[in-house]
């Protein structure tokens, strides 16, 4: 049996998958998760408790979280999304979480205020979201450096989670013209065909997504 990927195209954690999985080469099974079906869920959550997406599964081998997901991808597919060198991994697993903790998730909790009816959402809870990301965007034009990736010249799989993080972010809080050399990088991402893969795939249902009238024409096919 070969790798099955449970995901949703709009998902930005499932896009560090479909990104990673693009650039190894990897052969996989891609089946899409229907949350919102409650025997659905119950099955999906048959395979992995918590029920969050994505999951990998390699023949009887279930695999959750996406940084272990990467990792586990880039061993099995002998790939270099992790560098051998020791000091190299830590940068890569370090830019990885930065962009997960400080983009993704405060990115995440703004969205999930904007899905609870306007009444009902808490407007602190969105800001802090927005100055958070507002220093991670300061973080990483100041930490970058002058290579073309996240931890080095080479794509890696915090490269993975930046492009995801940072698109769907920049609909909250655009990139200011403080920020060129992240601008740059996200031009970079973007640019990339395994993140050109993950948007088109996701196009079809940005429609659901509640700040696609901040998205750039150019994304929504």
């Amino acid at each position: 049996m070969g790798l099955t990927l449970h995901y949703h195209p709009l998902s930005s954690h499932c896009w560090k998958l479909l990104i990673a999985l693009d650039e190894l080469g990897a052969p996989y099974t891609p089946q899409i998760v229907n949350l919102g079906d409650p025997a659905a869920r119950a099955a999906y959550a048959a395979l992995w408790p918590t029920a969050k997406i994505p999951l990998l599964v390699d023949g009887e081998r279930v695999v959750p979280e996406t940084a272990i997901q990467m990792e586990y991808l880039n061993r099995r597919m002998v790939g270099d999304l992790l560098p051998a060198d020791f000091d190299a991994q830590l940068q890569v697993r370090l830019w990885n979480r930065l962009f997960d903790n400080y983009v993704m998730d405060p990115m995440q909790r703004y969205i999930a205020q904007m899905l609870r009816p306007a009444t009902q959402r808490d407007a602190k809870a969105q800001t802090d979201a927005v100055d958070l990301l507002g220093m991670a965007y300061d973080l990483i034009e100041r930490r970058m450096g002058e290579h073309s990736w996240a931890a080095s010249d080479a794509f890696s799989m915090a490269d993975c989670t930046a492009a995801p993080s940072l698109f769907y972010a920049a609909t909250i809080r655009p990139f200011s013209a403080d920020h060129s050399r992240l601008s740059a990088y996200f031009e970079r991402l973007v640019a990339r065909p395994s993140v050109a893969s993950a948007i088109e795939q996701a196009q079809p249902f940005f429609k659901y997504y509640p700040l696609q009238q901040a998205m750039p024409a150019r994304f929504l096919g």
